[in-house]
């Protein structure tokens, strides 16, 4: 039995292998492979694309999949150990994560961080304690990282791009009116890195660069492929010479839990919006986003509508990338 927590655990091949036979399910949608068998999807925050396309998926596989929200259609679960359960949660992970490993084949998770501390969040324990008590695969629906929004990201790019080895990757903040997790920033740096980019991080101030075990994970995929990692506060030339532009927002980490100091510093920076200037900088590079995207302030118009965006194409990439996720797990 094998999970899929984070790509990290995965080797390129490994990856590779999965976004092949993506591209295998997307031109023959329906299959049979999956027939009779069954997963839960536990959300724990709201959804669109990752509930439609693992819904939708797991019925094009032949499965069923049961959607539960703990703490409304579900009991409140408790994920710490020898607590005396006597506030809201009802059931506690080990007998959730048990009992739904009989009835189901897969579990699949989504449960954003806290946002109070980061020393905690960053353990990742939600969906850490369903994979230490489950007997069945799981599969990571987005916490603090979201792989399944890489293998889409990876999928539109050899699309868009071709081969990726050597190629610049830039992974570029962008304003938001509040924080917001950091998960897609830490998934597209180390896909980058791990798929031969050489990749660099564009962020206002060093405050807001990421966690240290994606960056050193990137820096070691980086330097493994003869690439660079590089860290940028410079927008001209963090731009100049780009095959890619990936946008995303998140909040600083030294300032996760007390964001109102943050705040000031976010606000300055509302000039880090991807726009036609700065992709005029790149040769012809690519832009993206995982989605949901705000308009007028993360990217314009211009360049959202633009042939030059795959936006579109990477959010329908997840539904063919966690097909063959599923299948691939649960064959």
């Amino acid at each position: 039995m094998r999970h899929f927590l984070s790509t990290l655990d995965w080797s390129r091949a490994e990856l590779q292998a999965l976004l092949d036979d993506a591209r295998a399910l997307k031109r023959h949608p329906h299959t049979a492979d999956l027939a009779g068998k069954g997963i839960a999807l536990v959300f724990f925050n709201p959804s669109l694309r990752t509930r439609t396309s693992f819904e939708l998926g797991a019925h094009q596989l032949g499965m069923k999949a049961i959607v539960l929200e703990p703490g409304k259609g579900a009991w409140p679960i408790e994920f710490d150990d020898e607590v005396v359960m006597d506030g809201e949660p009802e059931e506690h992970i080990r007998e959730v994560a048990q009992v739904l490993s009989r009835y189901v084949d897969a579990i699949a998770v989504r449960a954003f961080p806290k946002f109070v501390d980061w020393s905690v969040d960053r353990q990742d324990k939600v969906i850490q304690a369903f994979a230490r008590f489950a007997t069945v695969p799981v599969i990571n629906m987005e916490t603090i990282t979201h792989p399944c929004q890489e293998l889409a990201l990876m999928m539109a790019l050899q699309q868009r791009v071709g081969p990726t080895d050597g190629k610049k990757f830039v992974l570029t903040w962008t304003y938001h009116p509040k924080p917001l997790n950091t998960a897609v920033a830490n998934s597209a740096l180390v896909i980058a890195a791990k798929f031969g980019f050489d990749v660099t991080l564009l962020c206002p101030t060093k405050a807001y660069v990421l966690d240290e075990r994606y960056m050193q994970a990137a820096q070691g995929y980086c330097a493994a492929q003869g690439r660079a990692l590089s860290v940028s506060h410079d927008i001209d030339s963090a731009y100049k010479g780009a095959d890619v532009v990936y946008a995303k927002s998140w909040g600083a980490l030294p300032y996760f839990g007390n964001w109102a100091p943050e705040k000031p510093i976010r606000d300055a920076h509302k000039h880090f919006i991807v726009d036609e200037r700065k992709m005029d900088l790149t040769p012809h590079a690519v832009f993206s986003h995982c989605l949901p995207v705000r308009r007028g302030v993360k990217v314009t118009d211009g360049v959202l509508d633009s042939p030059r965006s795959i936006h579109i194409e990477e959010a329908e990439n997840r539904l063919h990338v966690q097909k063959a996720l599923m299948r691939s797990l649960l064959r």
